[in-house]
């Protein structure tokens, strides 16, 4: 039975990606022959702008062409290269494993099943806040690992040499118990540092909660041991059971941030360093800020997403959606990772060609693997790698890299033009992408396209 939900989210669609992977992206084998094909008139409604907007092919492809000539033969989806260099690691896909953190949901075996699936992928793996103040670190005497060794050792494990790698995130109670300095000189994690694969993340926000830290929900026994480090509160009621466990959000300043990623540069110079960021208003001086000190990745994590706990007024109402997040930063003058939402390779490409690298998955990789311990998240990664090739070769292009916001267009907002005076309609500009406003059709005759 499966032990996790999540309202709000394309849930189902998720699980039978995980069952049954690359035959989810087409119409069920049986229908051929004996249903004609057309817009799903079944098709949820988009839940923000990124879903809104429409994946617009161009007729013309000097890159296909360009393909045509290096391959001697026409191009096929297949060609499509997905590799991508995400932050200084080397993933097989345009994808990582978003952060779990100390949740329950995140912490167990079910973070252990997507570790080792990551790893199989050969994606980069981000492993969330608060391990270490909340599930402890091995002693020098104890051969017993932590949740967060367990995690580092299912991935080493698994992963194939020359790709992926460990992304440990730090927060201001982490930095406390000296997370990163416990990693770097930690056996454990030599063969990611010999390799290159290891990376630590600052950690200053996220989208489920902006402005707040990290929070939990504990029995009334673990909340006395965690007082000595975290904020426990009663807000169930004090004959309930539960108790709150907030972490705090931290400080930040523009220099702050530079400082703090100047420490990590200069105390860990053989690890990757990358800075994560909520969906603040000002996300993009943020990222400049983060990209002109040195960080190797900025991930920003839209109002969509989160695993975690939080107040339903944050999650509802607070944060900018992720595609307003990255058209403010517009042409990112670094890595930029994108997170908030993603489960499919139509979104996954609509956030490559608004400037990120690479996305990460955090929802539907925990629902993925909770449907299939084994091998749910591979097959989940599998059909959004099919999606990405079909959707990439349509565009007549051949890597990740070669996306860009041309292959995007957003229909007018029902909302904006039912408010408009119809007597004086607005000139509707929003569709061109390539500049031609002349009017393609304009000689075509009735019922023709």
């Amino acid at each position: 039975m499966n032990a996790l939900t999540a309202p709000g989210f394309p849930e189902e669609q998720v699980r039978a990606r995980a069952r049954h992977g690359t035959a989810e992206v087409f119409p069920h084998p049986a229908t051929y022959g004996a249903r004609l094909f057309g817009p799903s008139p079944a098709a949820a409604p988009p839940q923000d702008d990124l879903d809104r907007a429409r994946v617009v092919p161009p007729v013309f492809m000097p890159q296909r062409l360009e393909k045509l000539i290096d391959l001697a033969r026409e191009p096929e989806f297949g060609d499509v290269d997905l590799t991508t260099r995400a932050g200084g690691l080397t993933a097989r896909l345009p994808l990582y494993l978003s952060a779990f953190g100390s949740t329950r949901a995140g912490s167990g075996d079910l973070a252990l099943h997507a570790s080792r699936q990551a790893a199989r992928l050969g994606i980069p793996m981000v492993i969330g806040e608060n391990m270490i103040p909340v599930h402890g670190y091995r002693r020098a005497d104890d051969t017993t690992r932590s949740a967060l060794l367990a995690r580092v050792e299912a991935y080493l494990e698994a992963a194939p040499e020359g790709t992926g790698g460990v992304v440990v995130q730090q927060s201001t109670e982490d930095a406390d118990s000296e997370v990163w300095n416990l990693l770097y000189s930690d056996p454990a994690t030599r063969p990611l540092l010999e390799t290159g694969r290891l990376a630590f993340e600052l950690k200053t926000g996220q989208g489920a909660k902006p402005g707040l830290g990290g929070m939990t929900v504990v029995g009334r026994e673990e909340a006395a041991r965690l007082a000595r480090r975290f904020t426990v509160q009663e807000v169930f009621g004090p004959d309930d059971d539960h108790r709150l466990r907030c972490a705090t959000p931290g400080t930040f300043t523009d220099e702050i941030l530079r400082q703090q990623l100047r420490f990590m540069r200069n105390n860990f110079p053989r690890a990757r360093t990358w800075v994560k960021f909520h969906p603040g208003r000002d996300i993009a001086h943020a990222a400049r800020t983060a990209w002109a000190a040195g960080a190797d990745a900025v991930t920003v994590d839209g109002a969509e997403g989160g695993t975690g706990w939080a107040p339903g007024v944050f999650l509802d109402q607070v944060g900018l959606p992720l595609a307003e997040c990255l058209r403010r930063i517009g042409r990112p003058a670094g890595c930029l990772l994108a997170t908030g939402g993603m489960w499919e390779g139509g979104r996954v490409l609509r956030a490559l060609a608004l400037g990120a690298t690479a996305v990460g998955l955090g929802r539907a990789a925990l629902i993925a693997v909770d449907e299939d311990p084994e091998h749910g998240l591979e097959r989940l990664a599998d059909s959004i790698a099919l999606e990405l090739r079909l959707l990439i070769s349509a565009l007549g292009k051949y890597t990740v890299t070669g996306l860009d916001a041309d292959d995007l267009w957003w229909p007018a907002d029902p909302a904006t033009t039912a408010s408009a005076d119809p007597a004086h309609p607005a000139d509707d500009r929003s569709g061109d992408v390539s500049g031609d406003r002349s009017g393609a059709q304009a000689g075509a005759p009735e019922g023709t396209s």
